[in-house]
């Protein structure tokens, strides 16, 4: 057992500063060894908690073998009101996990009590099972609830599923023999990087059918928004929703906010149709690029337009996906879309600085009150034309907004305007 350290949470001194939660400002987390750059958002680690607690979990602990400054640990362990087992092999950040179980605790007014007296935190090797599970008393079956986010190389866009530390195999190879089983399988939760590609989560499934043939498994999306996916995870098991392969969940802007969440069980990709030329009053959708990443977009686009068939792809932009169709969404202020109208005017002008009277002249007489650029456009002049087009129709008698995109293939510009859910204008 060298190597190998266990830790009361309760009994260790407050060591170090706190740093603010980049979701909740109010609430304090401690951070070791460049612990904060890779620490999840307390609200991500409650929204995750919250879908968990839907499911009927069997009894015992709440295993993360490799769980950093605890965070997310916490959020189950407080959730859920089961103890948590942590193992860390930086001893700094197993220290600061202990810290920030007890800010937890604090906060639910359940320091030393009920889950937090029977947590136990570990310094050491997340794979080491036998020697933690005798310190910590574990039997079989005694964890209802596996979590891993393992460790890989920080600054590369892209890593193989060998170099996750510790790796998937290591840990079920150690673990699997605590894992208490319900009728789908045992609970686990991966925590994987939103840069893999299909064909590593097609790894990640293989690994898993090694250890639990046939056992249900949802991939989930989580995006904080601004077109980027901040976290993939894979529910395995018992925490698998049956029949639902992808999930994609757009965090609420404020903490305990509605999420939007959507979700697909056999893949129903569409063929995607070629961009055509543009015509008045068809309709623009620009889309979260996240969505789109994910590959739940297909399955969005079924529950909002009448005829997903005719849709046209404008793909030239992947922080700018776009859509031509040819009726409005049913929800066109939903958190998917970054804006939706109809095109009242197609533009053979460049996006320029001599051009731009020109173009607010064509917003007043569409009635538009506020147009916002939403296309490429040099880096250099965009504040200044962005600048020009709002002191031109400040103050106007405009009714509506409006924004101003580029056909991919015409180079046209499209003034769209946007219109107010349930509005007959």
């Amino acid at each position: 057992m060298d190597g190998l350290e266990a830790l009361v949470p309760s009994e260790q001194a407050t060591t170090g500063q706190c740093v603010p939660d980049a979701s909740l400002k109010e609430l304090s987390f401690y951070h070791a060894s460049e612990g904060k750059p890779l620490a999840t958002p307390w609200q991500v680690a409650m929204t995750r908690a919250d879908y968990i607690a839907q499911f009927d979990l069997p009894s015992g602990v709440v295993l993360d073998c490799a769980c950093g400054s605890g965070i997310q640990l916490a959020a189950y362990a407080s959730r859920l009101k089961r103890p948590a087992l942590g193992v860390e092999l930086d001893r700094q950040r197993a220290v600061a996990s202990c810290l920030n179980l007890n800010t937890i605790a604090t906060r639910y007014s359940t320091f030393d009590q009920g889950w937090h007296r029977r947590s136990l935190l570990f310094s050491g090797d997340g794979t080491s099972s036998q020697e933690i599970a005798s310190q910590a008393g574990l039997e079989s079956g005694s964890v209802a609830l596996l979590m891993l986010d393992p460790a890989r190389p920080r600054n590369s866009r892209t890593h193989g599923l060998d170099e996750m530390q510790p790796n998937l195999p290591s840990v079920f190879e150690a673990w699997k023999p605590y894992l208490a089983l319900t009728q789908h399988g045992p609970c686990i939760v991966l925590d994987l990087s939103p840069r893999l590609t299909q064909e590593l989560r097609d790894g990640v499934e293989t690994i898993v059918e090694s250890f639990w043939p046939g056992v249900d498994k949802t991939w989930t999306w989580m995006s904080r928004g601004g077109g980027r996916v901040d976290r993939l995870e894979l529910w395995i098991g018992g925490v698998a929703t049956p029949n639902v392969t992808k999930r994609f969940v757009r965090l609420s802007r404020t903490f305990g906010g509605d999420d939007a969440v959507i979700e697909q069980g056999d893949d129903m990709k569409q063929e995607r149709r070629a961009l055509q030329p543009a015509r008045r009053n068809e309709w623009v959708t620009i889309l979260d690029a996240a969505l789109v990443e994910s590959g739940l977009v297909d399955a969005w686009l079924s529950e909002q337009l009448s005829n997903v068939a005719d849709t046209r792809w404008d793909e030239s932009s992947p922080r700018r996906p776009r859509i031509h169709h040819n009726g409005p969404l049913k929800d066109s202020s939903h958190p998917f879309v970054v804006a939706s109208g109809r095109v009242v005017e197609i533009l053979d002008l460049p996006l320029d600085e001599t051009n731009i009277d020109a173009i607010v002249a064509t917003a007043l007489a569409n009635d538009i009150s506020a147009l916002t650029i939403r296309c490429s456009v040099d880096a250099d002049i965009q504040p200044r034309l962005q600048g020009s087009i709002d002191r031109q129709l400040r103050n106007r008698q405009g009714r509506r907004k409006a924004f101003l995109t580029r056909h991919a293939t015409t180079n046209h510009l499209l003034l769209c305007a946007q219109y107010p859910k349930n509005s007959d204008t």
